[in-house]
């Protein structure tokens, strides 16, 4: 798949910490960007059975809806001792309303009826880029680490507050954004991408 500079690329999520993030990821390269909801975009029904499989339902529908290149991205937290939840159900666990503090206090409780001595988790992100003309690439990122309780740190969003990258000592709701884009599983994948794309910075 070609893209280039200039070109309009639709994000095609309505999560606005998530748009963001990526808008900061590819501000390098020069892209027209547009999140989803600002084009009216309706989000489709995620029902895959893998983050890869979501993030082409998303990137695919914008890109049909719009007419532009879409890059879609789903991700979640897989908490080892809950056998991989919440997984690619990260965000129903937040509910209608995304609410996340009620979703990482389920993930807590959870892991206390378990009565879990093991926290590890993993962040996991899987970006997926579509054409107006069908034509797909996907890109997978995986960032290791524990969680903490309560949640601490107002600079991330998600299930941020809670997770602890292997090394670290700061949440990642904690560290600066900055600091994050280097080393989380969206950037991960989003190396990939650029990688594959042949994108360069001026």
């Amino acid at each position: 798949m070609k893209v280039k500079r200039g070109d309009a690329l639709v994000v095609a999520s309505h999560n606005k910490g998530k748009v963001r993030e990526i808008e900061d990821l590819l501000a390098p390269f020069g892209f027209d960007v547009r999140g989803a909801a600002a084009l009216g975009l309706a989000e489709p029904e995620e029902t895959g059975l893998s983050f890869e499989d979501n993030a082409l339902l998303k990137a695919r529908a914008a890109a049909e809806a719009s007419g532009l290149t879409a890059l879609a991205d789903d991700s979640g937290l897989s908490v080892t001792a809950l056998g991989g939840a919440p997984g690619i159900y990260s965000a129903r666990w937040a509910g209608e309303t995304k609410d996340f503090a009620f979703a990482m206090a389920r993930v807590e409780r959870e892991l206390k009826e378990k009565s879990a001595a093991d926290f590890s988790s993993t962040f996991v992100c899987a970006l997926a880029l579509a054409s107006p003309s069908g034509e797909t690439e996907t890109f997978r990122g995986e960032v290791e680490g524990h969680l903490v309780f309560p949640p601490r740190g107002t600079k991330g969003f998600g299930y941020d507050p809670i997770f602890v990258a292997n090394g670290m000592t700061e949440t990642f709701a904690e560290i600066d954004p900055a600091a994050k884009h280097a080393m989380s599983h969206r950037a991960k994948a989003f190396e990939k991408l650029v990688a594959a794309l042949k994108l360069e910075a001026p």
